[in-house]
This record gives C-alpha cells, sequence and structure tokens, in this order.
C-alpha cells in the first residue's frame, strides 16, 4: 500500500523536518514527487494560463460505481480499481463515458483543483496549437522549421521540416533513453530548463540548447521519442503567434475548451516554458482535453481543433515506430506515434498522451471513453504498472459499455 506525502511527513510542520524538504536536486524523484507534483508552483518558477472569463464546459456527472470492478495488478493478480490505484501511487483519475463524468477520484491529498504535473502528457496539448494554427494556414507542415525560427538555419534542426519534428523524425542528437543520465542531452534539458541546477558551460535556457544540438543522421528517418522536438515546436508556435507560450496556450485552446481552472508551465530562466513537460492542470481540464479530442476537436457544436488535425493524431506510421520500438507496448502491436501522441490502435482510433511517473490521457472513440491518471511513481517508467493502467482502461471501457 502505497504512502502519502503526508504520511512520509513531507513538507509537514512548521517548518518542516530536515531531510524532509524537497530540493531543486530532488524534488521530482521519490518519496519527493508525492508532494511536489501536486505543489511545483512552490519548487520552480512557473507562468499562468489563465482561463479566461467565460463558463466552464459542463461535464454532466454519471457515476458508475466502479471502485469495485475487477482488474489485474502490476503484478498481474486479481484486485479491484480503487486497489490498483492505491497500489500504483495514483493522485487523481477520472472517467468520462459519453461526455459524462462516470468515475472521479482523488488521493494523496490531492482537490479538485489542485494542479497535477503532467510531465510529458503536456507534449500533446504543444502539438494542438500547432494544429490549430496549421488550420488558420499559419503554419506548413512541409516547410523546414527554419523557415519560421531563422536563428536555426546552419544549425542542427535546419533542414529538418515541420512534420518531422511533429513526429519525432529529426535526425538531430538527442539522448533521452535514461532519465536519470544527468550527462546525456536529457540531462542538460532539465538544468537549462531550471528543474536541476545549472551546470557551468553548458546552456542555461532550453533555446540556448536547442541552437547548440548537431545533426547525426538524416532527417525524416525512423522515431526516436526525444522531449526536445517539443521544445523546437513550443518555440515556433510563441513565434508565429507573436506572444508567448503560455498566452497562445490560453487564447487558443484553455479559453476556448471551456477549463474550469487557471494552469501553469514552469519557465525557464527567460521566461520560456517548458513545452515538452511543465504543464501543471487539473484533473477535469485534462479530462476536457481528451474530451475535445474524442469529439474530433469540436465543444458545444464550435470548432476548437481542425477535425483533420484529430484524425492525424489517430494514425501514423507503423514502420517508422517500429525500428526501435516494436515491442514497447506488447498489448498493442500496431502502436505508432504521430503529432505527439501515442497511436496504441490506428484502426479503433485508440490514442494516448503519456508522462513519466505515470501520467496519462487516454482517447477511445470507440468506447466514447477518456481516462485520466495522475500519478507519482517512484521510477521514471514502469511498464507493468503502465501496462496494468491500459488493460484498466479496457475493462472500463467493456463494463460501461456492456
Amino acid at each position: 500500500m502505497s504512502s502519502s506525502a503526508r504520511a512520509l511527513g513531507i513538507m509537514q510542520g512548521t517548518p518542516p523536518a530536515p531531510g524532509k524538504r524537497p530540493t531543486l536536486e530532488n524534488w521530482d524523484l521519490a518519496p519527493f514527487n508525492r508532494w511536489s507534483f501536486q505543489n511545483v508552483r512552490m519548487v520552480l518558477p512557473t507562468a499562468a494560463i489563465r482561463r479566461g472569463a467565460g463558463p466552464a464546459s459542463n461535464l454532466p456527472r454519471d457515476h458508475q460505481g466502479l471502485d469495485d470492478l475487477a482488474v489485474a495488478g502490476p503484478d498481474g493478480q486479481a484486485t479491484t480499481l480503487a486497489g490498483l490505484l492505491e497500489a500504483t501511487e495514483c493522485d487523481g483519475f477520472l472517467v468520462l463515458h459519453r461526455g459524462r463524468v462516470a468515475h472521479e477520484r482523488y488521493l494523496n491529498g490531492m482537490q479538485a483543483h489542485t494542479l497535477h504535473l503532467s510531465q510529458s502528457v503536456g507534449k500533446s496539448f504543444v502539438s494542438t496549437l500547432v494544429g490549430i494554427l496549421w488550420g488558420r494556414g499559419l503554419l506548413d507542415l512541409e516547410k523546414p522549421v527554419s523557415h519560421y525560427l531563422p536563428e536555426l538555419a546552419g544549425r542542427g534542426y535546419a533542414d529538418a521540416l515541420l512534420w518531422q519534428v511533429l513526429d519525432m523524425r529529426s535526425g538531430v542528437k538527442f539522448n533521452e533513453e535514461d532519465y536519470g543520465d544527468v550527462d546525456a542531452e536529457i540531462g542538460m534539458l532539465d538544468r537549462a530548463a531550471g528543474w536541476k541546477p545549472h551546470r557551468a558551460g553548458q546552456p542555461e535556457t532550453v533555446i540556448e540548447l536547442i541552437e547548440a544540438l548537431v545533426q547525426e543522421r538524416p532527417h525524416g528517418g525512423h522515431f526516436v521519442y526525444r522531449s526536445i522536438e517539443t521544445e523546437v515546436l513550443g518555440w515556433l508556435v510563441a513565434r508565429v503567434a507573436g506572444m508567448p507560450l503560455v498566452e497562445v496556450m490560453s487564447r487558443e485552446l484553455w479559453g476556448p475548451m471551456g477549463a474550469e481552472f487557471d494552469a501553469d508551465f514552469t519557465v525557464d530562466r527567460d521566461g520560456t516554458a517548458l513545452a515538452s513537460g511543465g504543464l501543471n492542470a487539473a484533473l477535469r481540464d485534462y479530462g476536457r482535453f481528451g474530451q475535445l479530442f474524442l469529439d474530433q476537436g469540436c465543444i458545444d457544436g464550435r470548432q476548437v481543433v481542425p477535425a483533420e488535425w484529430v484524425a492525424q493524431c489517430r494514425r501514423g506510421d507503423r514502420a517508422a515506430f517500429a525500428v526501435k520500438y516494436a515491442d514497447y507496448f506488447p498489448s498493442h502491436p500496431e502502436a505508432c506515434y504521430s503529432r505527439q501522441w501515442w497511436v496504441l490502435d490506428p484502426a479503433r482510433g485508440r490514442h494516448v498522451a503519456l508522462g513519466i511517473f505515470g501520467q496519462m490521457v487516454w482517447v477511445d472513440p470507440a468506447d466514447r471513453l477518456v481516462v485520466v491518471a495522475l500519478s507519482t511513481w517512484p521510477d521514471y517508467l514502469d511498464p507493468a504498472r503502465r501496462g496494468a493502467l491500459f488493460k484498466a482502461c479496457e475493462a472500463i471501457g467493456r463494463a460501461l459499455n456492456s
């Protein structure tokens, strides 16, 4: 059974006890992430994503009593959905079926208004802004990113086309195979973003890091997961829109989709939002985003995201994916990657936004189902927990559609 941040004594007392206060070195690691993922504003600088003055979009409630639903745990043993959430350090869990709240649970002190870090789930939000601008004719996916960001001319990303960056198929060198490798490029991104202490002589901001990267293979080859691609997209969106990324998010997505609460992004020394993993938002607003994609980009009769963009996010190039990731999702043999979404099953349109330490927005059009999980796993990646969560989503879909 998992322990809450309160039970662990993290940031409890006035002042908290020595050894129970997260530091810049360890805030995102267990056990401190049990507290800090719900309190990022107290750890790092952030910039607000305003929801605006309009009403929140309606999420009617139709609770289905799923706590006792039979599912398998990470060890393969039989348990209940409630037991699985406890066993996997889940902080918030939401099920939307046909646009209605079928299940909503908060654990580890999380509440409805709490902003929770979503790590790489934010990638799918940023790519949505690309889709919105593309739908207005402001972006051409066949143009090189240096067309929009002249600073990249003559650098690693110079000739990479926008679609290649969207699908993480550029040839730029960026090692993200081990999140604990502080000497790899992913460690450099953590430091440039201000998530970890800076090292002398290394890029001091995210944009400086982008400009420093080199090309190691032809652009347009096989898929390799690299968070830096989303940082290029965030910079490009801000440049084309003529305003900071948080303002683009507010005007083009957060307000139009009827978010219930303000959200925020962590920002670096230049005030640049960490597009690839710095989004903090409330549980139901992650659900609203998933519902927007379930409904083909439309909400209350308004087309917020082009329907064709949503369609592109549900299909991808399996051959390009399988070169390195053929067995990444054992239960989904046709999986691929497209437009900053993991496409689990192109035939049924099942796609998912995923973040390390157990963040997920699951969208399954066939089941009319959206599932959001916000967690604080002790490890960056845990295939057993992820697999159990996927199977639980499938079980929920069967139960609600039976």
